[in-house]
């Protein structure tokens, strides 16, 4: 599928068309997401790796970023490539862009996949992903009453800068400080 002019949705729609697709080839095996599938709850396979992902990260890439480093990867190298046409070298996992390892699948962000395969389960978690879901969806399947002050601190960072590495630091503060919000109000 190739879109010419931007169009809105069109995230969305190339993850329902790839989740389409792997439905259509399930018999077919893939080895990064098998391995991904497979991890340990240590991570193993996923420790120490380059995550790339398409350059102009925004709030799913910011918060993808965020959870890899702070709850799947520590050691994490991040990457920014052009959108189209990127070939992954060997030890590199792609995010949040075409034809990625974890990417939207169905109506879940890449926040949610990642959540899903990759990291803790968290009552926290679950609520960032939901403001994650709404602010980049733009569905209000959740209807988080967090998402407008999210957005509009996201939308600062962006306007603030261009360098993906300073936005994704910058959005770790927001997350980091969101998280234990999320910790201590279960209490």
């Amino acid at each position: 599928m190739v879109d010419f002019f931007g169009a809105i949705g069109r995230e969305t729609a190339e993850g329902l068309v790839k989740d389409l697709e792997a439905r259509l080839n399930e018999d077919e095996a893939v080895t990064d997401k098998a391995t991904v599938d497979s991890a340990p709850s240590a991570f193993g396979p996923l420790r120490n790796r380059t995550w790339v992902t398409r350059q102009g990260v925004y709030v799913d890439r910011i918060a993808s970023a965020w959870l890899i480093r702070r709850f799947i990867d520590p050691e994490a190298h991040f990457k920014f490539v052009s959108g189209k046409g990127y070939r992954p070298s060997e030890g590199e996992l792609r995010f949040d862009m075409f034809e990625a390892e974890f990417t939207h699948e169905g109506d879940k962000c890449t926040f949610e996949v990642l959540l899903e395969r990759g990291a803790p389960k968290d009552p926290a978690l679950r609520a960032i992903a939901e403001i994650i879901h709404d602010i980049d969806l733009k569905d209000s399947k959740f209807g988080r009453t967090e998402v407008a002050g999210i957005r509009t601190l996201i939308e600062g960072i962006s306007v603030a800068t261009k360098d993906d590495s300073e936005r994704i630091a910058r959005g770790t503060e927001v997350f980091n400080n969101l998280y234990e919000y999320f910790k201590k109000k279960r209490r």
